[in-house]
């Protein structure tokens, strides 16, 4: 049974005008705004764990800002991905969450790179193109069932072509519109609301790495969903490569704007993924960006609250308050070594060399942000309740330090993009679309 995560009355307004509820608050945005010249840009949370999305509540709250989740299959998917949640069981606990937080507010769940061979099991198992492509399609229907308000169609990666070819973008065009279509023939023949789309990647193999090609991709896509099909299904976003990456933290303005100004004749925003420790986040809104993706970053903070709170114990053990420690920081790393998630993150010279004899800084990196992939283990998580157990025991407090850590880090973005105080004007907005 569908549910949606909120009750808002930005969501009910948006239900009346017969708008996806992304779209509505993205209008309502601009509306309000228009006349400062600067819109906020929206922040969308990656949500990789429990204390990511109760930290994400009280953050919004705190911020009286809308809430955006963009959650990608490895982390939540019908076979639970690595946080253990289907779909349905997401947008549950984000209901529930909510409710605990008493955030009022919008709550976008969205899907995050949406396209074949994005899931790690996909590409590590080699799927053929038949097969990858439908098990997006079963990932999107569970989104559109389980009460999704924003899907990400990514088809821009072809493990079918050689390491070196580049995607053709007619291709893009094509395997984007399937997706899109299927999403939409899908939630028809369910009678289900309208949705939200997010098309594009950042990543060069996707081919929109520069204007000119970025208006084909477009073009392509405003005559493929041209009548017969369904009427209104545009998306609202458009994600662009605006200078961050995995290893580069400096966002570029100067290419975000003009990408910006392409995708707004074509009624769309521009959105950043890789948005982590960005160096300048308060260049986004006058940029002109509409979203920017931020998760690893909020994995670190975590792990640092966490990594705190061991500090602690360790205090409290040699005080004789604390009888047995909770040995957290080793569950950590011998989860995320057996896990081998690290592997991905290899550098060229370190090819064959064990974890442990790479130097101290990069396993600490690589656990901290492999830790991701890992929260929701058995043994890490009975040693963060056991921590959580011996500090509140004696009185040191617990969980609300490490929801709070994260919650902090959050708000940085919400204050750089100008989301902060922006409810009520969405609200009233959102009345006069």
């Amino acid at each position: 049974m569908m549910i949606r995560a909120d009750d808002s009355s930005v969501r009910r307004q948006a239900e009346r005008l017969g708008l996806p509820l992304a779209d509505a608050v993205l209008r309502a945005l601009r509306q309000g705004f228009a006349e400062k010249g600067v819109v906020p840009t929206i922040l969308a949370i990656c949500p990789n764990s429990e204390a990511v999305v109760k930290a994400s509540m009280l953050a919004a709250r705190q911020a009286e800002a809308p809430l955006f989740f963009a959650a990608t299959l490895n982390q939540v998917d019908l076979d639970g991905g690595y946080t253990g949640w289907t779909q349905q069981q997401f947008v549950s606990l984000v209901r529930d969450e909510a409710q605990k937080a008493s955030y009022e507010g919008p709550i976008v769940v969205g899907l995050d790179h949406g396209g074949p061979w994005l899931k790690d099991v996909q590409a590590r198992e080699q799927w053929p193109l038949e097969q990858a492509m439908q098990g997006v399609k079963d990932s999107l229907a569970a989104c559109l069932d389980a009460g999704y308000d924003l899907l990400h169609v990514d088809p821009t990666v072809d493990r079918t072509l050689r390491k070196d070819q580049p995607m053709p973008i007619k291709l893009v065009i094509e395997r984007t519109l399937e997706l899109i279509q299927f999403a939409e023939a899908h939630r028809l023949e369910k009678g289900l609301p309208r949705v939200s789309y997010e098309v594009g990647t950042e990543e060069v193999h996707g081919g929109l790495a520069d204007a000119s090609v970025f208006r084909r991709f477009l073009d392509g896509l405003k005559n493929g969903l041209a009548p017969p099909a369904p009427e209104g299904v545009w998306p609202c976003f458009v994600v662009g490569k605006v200078g961050t990456d995995l290893h580069t933290a400096e966002f570029d303005p100067e290419v975000a704007g003009k990408l910006a100004e392409v995708a707004a004749r074509y009624g769309s925003a521009i959105k950043g993924h890789y948005t982590d420790s960005v160096s300048n986040p308060e260049a986004y809104p006058k940029a002109g960006m509409g979203g920017a993706n931020v998760g690893p970053e909020f994995t670190e903070a975590e792990y640092e609250g966490l990594e705190e709170l061991v500090a602690r114990e360790k205090e409290l053990a040699a005080a004789g308050k604390v009888a047995e420690t909770s040995g957290m920081m080793e569950a950590l790393r011998e989860a995320v070594v057996a896990s081998a998630r690290w592997e991905k993150w290899r550098r060229p010279e370190e090819e064959r060399r064990p974890f442990d004899q790479l130097s101290p800084e990069r396993q600490g990196w690589l656990v901290r942000t492999g830790c991701r992939y890992i929260w929701a283990q058995p043994p890490v998580v009975a040693a963060r309740k056991k921590l959580y157990a011996n500090l509140e025991a004696a009185g040191a407090g617990g969980e609300a330090a490490v929801v709070q850590s994260i919650a902090d880090v959050m708000r940085k973005y919400f204050r750089a993009f100008r989301l902060e105080g922006t409810l009520r004007r969405i609200e009233e907005a959102v009345g006069k679309l």
